[in-house]
Order: structure tokens, then sequence, then C-alpha cells
């Protein structure tokens, strides 16, 4: 028993010794905010200082006056990713993309949960300090969860609802997780990878999030990579609790907007199953499902996922009903 004992305590500490040094190799520093913001800002880069830390980055395109589309993104990402869809809908609408907290060049004060109830605070308050009473809002992911709490709460402001492979049903979720959703399972796992370069884990995660992996240049996972080092993002990243908010008939029935469902068939994280519970609990909502198209159509398919949106918004006569 005494040498089994000292055979496991020497694996042990081998094992221990292993997992130190790949911390070591891995870990990585914050970017400073100024780097990311010169390397990723652009001209229509706009920050809304909402108080207590917490400063909102948005990507403001289109017509001042036209009606307002807010873009909200999924977890880990950034507001970046709908730059096909602003392209194509920015010669009609102010087209609003918004780094939710923890997430692009926005910044969070520390302590700060990563939830959907906390980001759609937030999104009320960005919304409140810009001025917007009457908006749409679109949201993938976890910005969909965001986009459908807020429209319950808020349904005099948010008088359309795009949802995209949002999040919400807690049985619907993570069908397939990633090994980065698995690892945060942990609180060791989470305090490792608030410290290193998850640029490989990011890879393997955004390659079960499509089903053409041509559309993940590298141009688009370093970025996603490098904005999750800005200052403070990886510990509000590993805070995070999607299902802290779960989606239920009697909650959807209270949503007035009119509202449109975008789903990949192939979603590998939300099981399409999510699309047809959301449409049968929303009043008088669409569904559009996109065969061979995974959880991020706005990036997969942006041409045809805009385009249906834009139809959407026309049909339902956004911009010309809005008291």
């Amino acid at each position: 028993m005494g040498r089994l004992s000292r055979i496991t305590g020497s694996l042990a500490g081998l094992v221990a010794l292993a997992a130190g040094g790949a911390w070591l190799a891995l870990r990585a520093p914050d970017f400073p905010a100024e780097q990311l913001q010169a390397r990723y800002g652009r001209a229509n880069s706009h920050y809304a200082d909402l108080g207590g830390g917490l400063v909102l980055h948005y990507l403001d395109s289109g017509p001042v006056n036209a009606p307002v589309v807010i873009l909200l993104h999924g977890f880990g990402d950034n507001a970046f990713s709908w730059d096909g869809w602003t392209e194509r809908l920015s010669p009609r609408y102010r087209v609003i993309a918004l780094d939710q907290p923890g997430h692009g060049l926005s910044a969070a004060p520390g302590g700060f949960v990563a939830s959907p109830d906390s980001m759609a605070d937030a999104a009320e308050r960005f919304a409140a300090k810009l001025g917007l009473h009457s908006v749409a809002v679109a949201g993938n992911s976890m910005g969909g969860a965001v986009a459908w709490l807020w429209a319950t709460r808020q349904p005099d402001v948010v008088q359309r609802l795009i949802l995209i492979d949002a999040a919400g049903w807690p049985a619907a979720q993570l069908q397939k997780p990633p090994l980065a959703f698995r690892i945060m399972q942990y609180r060791l796992g989470r305090a490792l990878l608030a410290s290193i370069d998850n640029t490989p884990l990011i890879r393997e995660g955004l390659k079960k999030d499509v089903v053409d992996p041509s559309v993940l240049t590298k141009a688009f996972i370093t970025r996603w990579a490098d904005l999750q080092r800005y200052p403070g993002h990886r510990p509000i990243l590993m805070s995070a609790r999607p299902g802290s908010v779960a989606a239920s008939p009697e909650a959807l029935a209270r949503i007035t907007a009119p509202t449109l469902i975008e789903w990949g068939e192939d979603d590998q994280l939300i099981a399409v199953d999510a699309a047809h519970r959301f449409h049968a609990a929303i009043p008088g909502s669409r569904l559009i499902v996109y065969p061979r198209v995974g959880h991020l159509p706005q990036w997969e398919i942006p041409a045809r996922s805009a385009a249906d949106a834009a139809a959407f918004l026309d049909e339902t006569h956004y911009g010309t009903t809005q008291p």
C-alpha cells in the first residue's frame, strides 16, 4: 500500500507539474485598451458612458434620423460580427451594433456578472442614454436571450424583435458544447481560461458554430480572441450565467412586438427545436429555418439572413407605425 501511495502521489505530482507548465506556456496578459481601440476601432465607433465603470462601445451606421435597429451579439462575440447585416440594412435604417458588457471594446467594472438580466439592464440604459425610445432589436444566441427579455420588460420601446438562434430554453441549449464550455463548468477551469490565450479553444468552438468553415477567416478568429483580452473581459466571461433566465410560454406571451425567428437547421449549440418552441410561444411570430447553416447565420449567410430581416421590417411597416 505504501508503494502504491508513493506511485499515486508521484503521478499526481507529475500531472500537477504538467498542468502548471501548460499554464506557464499559455498564460497571456490583457492587451491595453488603447491598443485594442486603435487596432479595431472604426470611424463609426462611439462610446456611451453609463456610469459606474460601464462604458459601451457601439458601431453607428446609416441615416441618423432613420428608424433604429440594434444588433446584439452572442457570448464571447463582438459587434463586428454584424458587418454583413450593417452593410445591407444601413442604407435604410440607423443600425447600431452594440458591444455588450465584457465584450468587444466595451468596458465593464470588476465583479460584473454576465447574465441576460444584467445585459438587458445595460441595453435598456444604453437606449435611454442615446434617447432611443422606439427600436427594433435583433439578437443572436445570448444576445437573443437579451433581446426577448428586453421585449418582455419594455414592450413600448422594443417595436420589432428578431431572434437568431436565440438562447433561453434550458433543455435545448448546449447540445454538443465545445471544449471551452465544458472547462467552464469547473472553478479551476474558469480560473485557467481567465488567464490564458484562448485562441485554440475559440477556433475549435467556432468550427462547431458553422457548417461552412471557410467563413472562419484568420482575421475573424484573431479579432474574436484579441477582444476577449480587453482588460477585465475574461473574468467577466467566466462569470457568465446564460441559464439564469429561462424562457417560458407565459413570459414570451407578453411580447407584443412583431417577431421574426431565424435559425440554422444544423445548429449544434442550440437545437432547432428551440426555434419551434419560440415560434409557438410568441404570438404571431414568423419562423425561417436555414438548411445547412449553423449557429451564426448573421456571419455564415449574412446576405440572406439580412435580406429576410429587411423584408420582415418592410412587411411589418417598421418606421411608419412607430409612436
